[in-house]
């Protein structure tokens, strides 16, 4: 609860939103108690008095009642039909719509078509067909509203239940032997609950105004019964020469439906899983900077990351995805950047342009310079102009990166016009021509296809086409082969290997296989919790692994022909990023861990051509 709390009042809105209904229901459930006068006694000597009269603090209204008593009594019955014909509708929907989604089929079209043409019917008309058939009254009213919102409750869960019915975890519970009420109360319910909160929570104040509506126009509460919507109704012919009896009311129903929905969107941010990082708004453009201690001098590298430091903050949690990481490329260069997931691989390469999305993200130090130019902290407009151009991306999953609704020629197209002045069907021809160079075959065809229409090694080849659009310097490869098959991974692995040498590209190649740093990269930069540990020529870190996690990676894969042997682990899982061990954060892991590996900081030491950051070695690098 502490924590709900807590990512609630994030949202300084919402914690308004709820600091005013507090308020507002505080005096709702207070009113009995309160020395007030009788909502319902008319003193017609006493009418239309002025705010702040004396014993009539908001004034009376056309009968001479007590607004402010009305008020109160009026503003409890309101939010109790509003909060209960929530809960109907939502109950009810909720109900018509996991049902039709669990079981689909014959079920699913019966029961939505039946919602499908109480949709049709405009809101507010069924609401008064409802209460004309069955008489004024403020029950009457509560079900009007209740029925006219159990479609939105039941198109909204229905949707999500679609989606979860065919998952493994339901197919599981079938298996077992689990009936259908027992999925649909232990399995489904629980995931689709936080929607319906969520529902709830921003309909609520939308049903308050329903319900004043029909109580605006007579159908609702009867006379002498208070509620907002009737307080409205019997003001509007004084609302010119007495504006206090229609200010009053209306007031109080801005300030409970508008403190509704602040709280609302608060509860829909802080139960939404994928919001709970603190992430509510849309990330900047680039990463936030807030880089501290001295940057490092320029070098004559091509793309030099220098120290850098990237964390994420998550509440009070501080992740040091990246903790000084130290890397270069020269042109024609091919760096290997290995490790396990997590190691901080991605994050360092997101980095070096500014693509770390904030919040959470941020860089708290080192530089990143190209040719010389520190790029932590440019300008938005000047990393804009870079991306793409000089330095280019090649994603691991090209079906995520590339739009499903364009064809794979227009964002090619787009790529290369928002760096280079020409026409469309110039960049046309580029396109086709890239293709072509990236060996697509039939390209002239093929730049006419959605992503989709593609094979996963041909949506890579695209991906390294869009890369290579605007003949860039340096390109990041994060993973491009991982789901691919031996063959198109070789296929590609060659492609990227005959560029490079064609046209002098840097190449940064992050990845999990020794086998592909070992046919592409001219050095090794291995990684683990966001640290380089070790750093060089890729025979000599391949052929002598100086650091125990190298060793145990390459132990950990397996040989064709070198007979039976037992495939090698590495015990253990790599540290918390919030909560790294000091000394070697390997050392835990370690097999050769003594307790100086657990006290300071271990450098990057040896070589120049061939560092690790161990106090005991495997061998002298």
């Amino acid at each position: 609860m502490s924590a709900f709390l807590a990512l609630l009042f994030r949202n300084r809105l919402a914690a308004m939103g709820l600091a005013v209904i507090a308020v507002i229901l505080l005096l709702a459930m207070a009113t009995p108690l309160l020395p007030l006068h009788d909502p319902d006694v008319i003193a017609t000597a006493d009418r239309f008095m002025r705010p702040l009269s004396e014993g009539r603090l908001l004034g009376t209204d056309h009968l001479g009642r007590d607004l402010l008593s009305r008020l109160l009594h009026g503003t409890r019955l309101s939010l109790a039909v509003g909060i209960a014909a929530a809960l109907i509708a939502a109950v009810i929907g909720s109900a018509i719509g996991i049902v039709a989604g669990y079981f689909g089929g014959r079920t699913d079209n019966v029961v939505m078509r039946g919602v499908d043409m109480l949709m049709a019917f405009p809101y507010i008309l069924l609401a008064l067909a409802i209460v004309a058939a069955l008489g004024p009254g403020l029950m009457n009213a509560l079900i009007a509203v209740a029925a006219v919102n159990v479609p939105f409750f039941a198109r909204n869960i229905r949707g999500i239940t679609v989606g979860l019915a065919g998952r493994e975890f339901i197919d599981a519970a079938r298996l077992a032997g689990m009936g259908h009420t027992r999925i649909i109360l232990t399995e489904l319910l629980p995931n689709v609950l936080p929607v319906i909160v969520i529902a709830m929570s921003t309909t609520v104040g939308w049903m308050i105004l329903e319900t004043a509506g029909l109580s605006f126009l007579g159908l609702g509460s009867q006379p002498p019964q208070a509620d907002l919507g009737s307080m409205l109704g019997e003001a509007r012919s004084a609302m010119i020469s007495h504006p206090h009896t229609s200010i009053v009311p209306g007031l109080m129903i801005f300030l409970i439906v508008m403190s509704i929905n602040l709280l609302g969107d608060g509860v829909r941010d802080a139960l939404d899983p994928r919001l709970r990082s603190g992430a509510l708004s849309r990330p900047r453009a680039t990463t936030l900077v807030r880089r501290q201690g001295a940057t490092p001098p320029a070098t004559d590298d091509l793309l030099a990351v220098q120290d850098l430091r990237t964390e994420f903050q998550v509440g009070k949690r501080n992740y040091r995805a990246v903790g000084g990481v130290s890397l270069a490329v020269k042109p024609g260069e091919s760096l290997g950047v290995i490790g396990e997931s997590g190691s901080g691989k991605s994050v360092t390469a997101l980095s070096v342009m500014g693509l770390v999305a904030s919040p959470p993200g941020a860089i708290t130090g080192g530089a990143v310079r190209f040719q010389g130019e520190d790029l932590i902290g440019a300008p938005y407009e000047a990393l804009r102009q870079k991306r793409g151009d000089r330095v280019a991306y090649v994603f691991q999953d090209p079906l995520a990166t590339l739009h499903p609704l364009y064809r794979v020629g227009q964002q090619l197209t787009e790529t290369i016009r928002s760096h280079r002045n020409l026409s469309k069907s110039e960049a046309r021809m580029r396109a086709i021509q890239l293709l072509n160079d990236v060996r697509i075959p039939n390209a002239e065809r093929r730049v006419d296809d959605y992503p989709h229409e593609m094979s996963g090694g041909m949506r890579q080849r695209v991906g390294i086409a869009m890369a290579l659009a605007n003949e860039p310097d340096v390109i990041i490869a994060d993973e491009p082969t991982t789901a691919l098959d031996v063959t198109v991974q070789a296929q590609i692995l060659c492609l990227l290997d005959d560029l490079r040498r064609e046209r002098g590209l840097a190449i940064i190649f992050i990845t999990h296989d020794f086998g592909v740093v070992a046919q592409l990269c001219d050095r090794i930069a291995v990684m683990y919790a966001g640290r380089i540990v070790e750093e060089g020529p890729t025979q000599a870190v391949l052929g002598a692994p100086a650091h125990p996690y190298t060793r145990r990676l390459i132990a950990c894969v397996p040989e064709l022909g070198g007979g039976r042997r037992e495939l090698a682990a590495i015990p253990g899982l790599p540290p918390v990023l919030d909560d790294l061990p000091p000394g070697c954060a390997f050392a835990p892991r370690c097999t050769k861990a003594e307790e100086s590996c657990r006290q300071g900081e271990i450098p990057l030491q040896g070589p120049a051509l061939h560092a690790v950051r161990c106090l005991f070695p495997e061998r002298a690098p």
